[in-house]
């Protein structure tokens, strides 16, 4: 079944063109160099369009994405094809909930706020234990979450428009404080090759999870929770939109 990530396949990358992904690759390969065993392997869980797996692939790492959306993944491989140092990397159809490698890995990570749509605690437990099987031992699982301030003052109510070449893109919020969950109702409007614009629609829902939460539930699962960064990768703070979370499997 097609999910609104397909349908976005072809503008994500446009959409999300603000993101300083070499920046952020810059801040990832600083952990790994820290990490008590040599990083060679890294997944890249939820890795949609590739953009982080690419820049960690053109900075030497052997890289494994994985993710449930099928054009998302054949716009990551299009994209792996276009340049020799990203050719050989290993895309894999899978939910993060169940899925399975042929190996493991020194590292993993998990960027744009992919743990909050585990918004369950089942499914939270269920990746994480994943994610510990697969992670050698001292190896490092390194996350962001979007912070409960994002909720509170970026999704809250709140309705916003996209618009690309070929697609415009209305995205309703609604967040319940109570459960810390939000619902996204997001309408695609996409231009065919004929002139005319397709509707689609689609609801997708995230969870708050407080670093303390988070911190819980790695424990539960064989990781030790090492630092916890802010927005640009600075020290944390309360007032933050986004944390990153670096924690190694014990």
């Amino acid at each position: 079944m097609s999910t609104i990530y397909d349908m976005l396949a072809p503008f994500y990358d446009e959409l999300n063109g603000d993101l300083d992904y070499e920046k952020w690759a810059d801040f990832l390969v600083s952990r790994f160099a820290s990490a008590a065993i040599p990083v060679r392997e890294v997944l890249d869980l939820g890795c949609g369009t590739g953009s982080m797996t690419l820049a960690l692939a053109r900075r030497g790492y052997d890289m494994v994405g994985v993710d449930l959306s099928p054009d998302m993944l054949s716009r990551a491989r299009e994209r792996a094809y276009e340049d020799e140092k990203t050719q050989d990397i290993l895309f894999l159809l899978q939910d993060m909930r169940s899925f399975e490698l042929y190996g493991t890995v020194q590292a993993a990570v998990c960027t744009l706020d992919g743990i909050n749509h585990l918004t369950c605690a089942r499914d939270l437990d269920a990746t994480l234990a994943l994610l510990h099987n697969y992670i050698e031992p001292r190896g490092l699982l390194i996350f962001d979450v979007n912070a409960k301030r994002k909720f509170e003052e970026v999704y809250a109510d709140n309705v916003y428009t996209m618009e690309s070449e070929d697609a415009y893109v209305v995205w309703q919020n609604d967040y319940r404080e109570k459960t810390g969950v939000c619902d996204f109702y997001i309408t695609l409007f996409k231009r065919e090759s004929d002139g005319r614009y397709t509707r689609y629609e689609e609801s997708q829902r995230e969870k708050h999870y407080s670093c303390k939460t988070l911190q819980r539930h790695l424990e539960k699962a064989g990781f030790r929770l090492l630092d916890v960064r802010g927005d640009d990768f600075e020290e944390a703070k309360n007032d933050n939109f986004r944390y990153h979370l670096i924690a190694e499997r014990i």
